[in-house]
């Protein structure tokens, strides 16, 4: 019986001896797995670090290549946008002074024009005017006055003892230049020219061409109206009905 027990003890030790050695075995391959385990990925981490600091370098070369080559076009493109800049200024320029020439060449132009016009006015105007019953004393051309920093020029002027016409000679005669020969040089006259302040002020317009029925306008606004003729060189055109206006 003792010795039944005794072997059976002796086997059941030595199945506990086998169950700790195979524990061990497998806690000991365990280790080694979980030690080759790590190192792996140890060395994984490693060559990941490795793989994106190379990445992050090469992107950094790659920007700081594409910031130099932009930082060279914007340089170039701003060069050339200057260049073509003053390149356009100059042209605008050149441009301007050509123009000023012009203008001032049509300027001189209109003003002999005018002068021309006023020329061929003026010869028959006084014997025009004695036909309207009003006696010519006194005829000038391009009487200028300046006051108060202000300047009113005056085509012809015609004077009697008691009577004053203005006239504004036109090449071509519109609505517009009728109000401004009121406007700018009939109603302020005797402010420019004191002188005549106890004399009566008519106004009258002589003209080549006319728009816009301006003679017919001035007609109504009380001004004489003047323009060529077939016999004279120039005619009043106002009718013995015609009442004008005093200024």
């Amino acid at each position: 019986m003792n010795d039944t027990l005794e072997q059976q003890a002796q086997k059941t030790w030595q199945m506990l001896q086998n169950l700790i050695m195979q524990n061990e075995k497998l806690n000991k391959e365990f280790d080694q797995r979980l030690e080759k385990t790590n190192k792996t990925l140890s060395e994984q981490i490693k060559e990941t670090d490795r793989i994106l600091s190379e990445k992050f370098q090469e992107t950094d070369r790659i920007l700081s290549e594409r910031k130099l080559e932009t930082d060279r076009i914007l340089t170039k493109t701003s060069k050339e946008t200057e260049k073509k800049f003053q390149e356009t200024y100059n042209l605008i320029k050149e441009s301007s002074r050509k123009a000023d020439k012009y203008l001032g060449k049509i300027n001189e132009f209109d003003r002999n024009w005018g002068k021309l016009v006023e020329s061929l006015v003026a010869p028959s105007i006084v014997k025009q005017f004695k036909k309207t019953d009003i006696e010519i004393e006194g005829m000038n051309q391009r009487v200028m006055r300046r006051k108060e920093g202000n300047t009113l020029e005056i085509d012809i002027l015609l004077t009697n003892s008691h009577i004053i016409i203005p006239i504004e000679v036109k090449t071509t005669l519109n609505v517009d230049s009728v109000n401004e020969h009121i406007e700018k040089h009939l109603i302020p006259f005797k402010h420019f020219f004191p002188e005549y302040k106890d004399k009566t002020i008519y106004g009258a317009v002589a003209y080549i061409h006319v728009e816009e029925n301006a003679d017919r306008y001035a007609y109504k606004k009380g001004l004489y109206v003047l323009t060529f003729g077939d016999n004279d060189i120039v005619v009043i055109k106002n009718d013995s009905q015609f009442k004008p206006t005093s200024f």
